[in-house]
């Protein structure tokens, strides 16, 4: 089966160091579209949100294939006031997954938004896709094989209603060893 070729746009707030923004080089390699203001991203899109009420999952596929894939690239400083402009869209939360990026390595959800944007894409089967957005960073591949287990179990998964189920089940054993 051929995947499509999903279009990933980016809002970007512009609150983050240039030259260390995962988004800014995304777009140089020419790998997302960056919109800055919010009007701008694609009508319909699944956008990532962690603060959404609804978990992404593979259910997600035909919309993103459809729509597009929408990521918001915002400082976890401000990240509250900017996410509330996203919360009646087609807005998902990822389920629980740990940071690899330098800045928050092994912090558990404080994902960069290229960190974030590939897992959305594993989880409905576009690793390729994610393996490529990620490989343009030294830590990049990182990601994908410290969440491993939890991206393939997330990408078993049918709908939001077994992602979160799975979610609780990590995280009660992950709080049992933790």
């Amino acid at each position: 089966m051929s995947q499509k070729d999903v279009k990933i746009c980016v809002y970007h707030a512009g609150q983050c160091d240039p030259k260390k923004c995962s988004t800014l080089k995304l777009k140089r390699h020419n790998l997302v579209r960056v919109v800055r203001q919010v009007g701008r991203l694609p009508r319909g899109a699944v956008i990532l949100n962690p603060f959404s009420e609804r978990a992404f999952s593979p259910a997600d596929c035909e919309r993103m294939e459809r729509k597009g894939l929408a990521g918001i690239d915002c400082s976890w400083v401000y990240a509250n006031d900017v996410l509330k402009l996203f919360t009646r869209r087609a807005s998902r939360c990822l389920p629980y997954l740990v940071a690899a990026n330098p800045v928050n390595y092994g912090v558990p959800t404080k994902l960069s938004t290229v960190e974030a944007l590939s897992a959305a894409l594993y989880i409905v089967g576009y690793k390729r896709k994610a393996e490529r957005l990620l490989s343009i960073f030294k830590w990049g591949l990182g990601f994908i094989t410290l969440n491993q287990e939890l991206l393939e179990s997330y990408a078993e998964a049918k709908d939001s209603g077994e992602i979160v189920k799975l979610q609780k089940q990590i995280m009660s054993q992950r709080h049992a060893y933790g």
